[in-house]
């Protein structure tokens, strides 16, 4: 979806700028009805990208990029996406670990599975805390 990216940056719109720029996730439950891109809303329509979910990758140093999660379905990122979307974002922009997001997503099933906690809760717990459970 390198397309995507550089169509908004290039234009400085969209979800991914705006998440970027904001330091805020942005979820799109469905680029046919999406009122504040109309553009961008007609290009990802064009691509068959109905549902996007940026995440922003942030640092101490602020923002260094974006997770951008896309669907051809409609409404497709619930609660619990959103939770692990933002873990993987936290991970993937926390160097210090060395993990990629497949590697970061089992740690948190790991930590879900010994504690008995839902992973929507380990993740937020994560984001809550920076820190998973004991």
């Amino acid at each position: 979806m390198e397309e995507i990216y550089h169509w908004q940056l290039a234009r400085q719109e969209g979800p991914l700028f705006e998440s970027m720029h904001r330091h805020t996730t942005v979820l799109i439950r469905d680029t046919a009805t999406e009122q504040r891109w109309p553009d961008w809303a007609a290009k990802m329509l064009s691509l068959e990208v109905r549902s996007v979910l940026d995440v922003p990758l942030t640092t101490a140093a602020g923002t260094v990029g974006v997770l951008g999660l896309y669907s051809a379905t409609p409404d497709a990122f619930g609660t619990d996406d959103q939770a692990i979307a933002k873990i993987l974002a936290r991970h993937a922009s926390m160097e210090r670990y060395s993990i990629d997001e497949d590697c970061a997503f089992e740690v948190l099933k790991r930590y879900s599975q010994d504690t008995n906690t839902t992973l929507r809760d380990v993740a937020q717990q994560l984001i809550n805390t920076r820190q998973l459970p004991r």
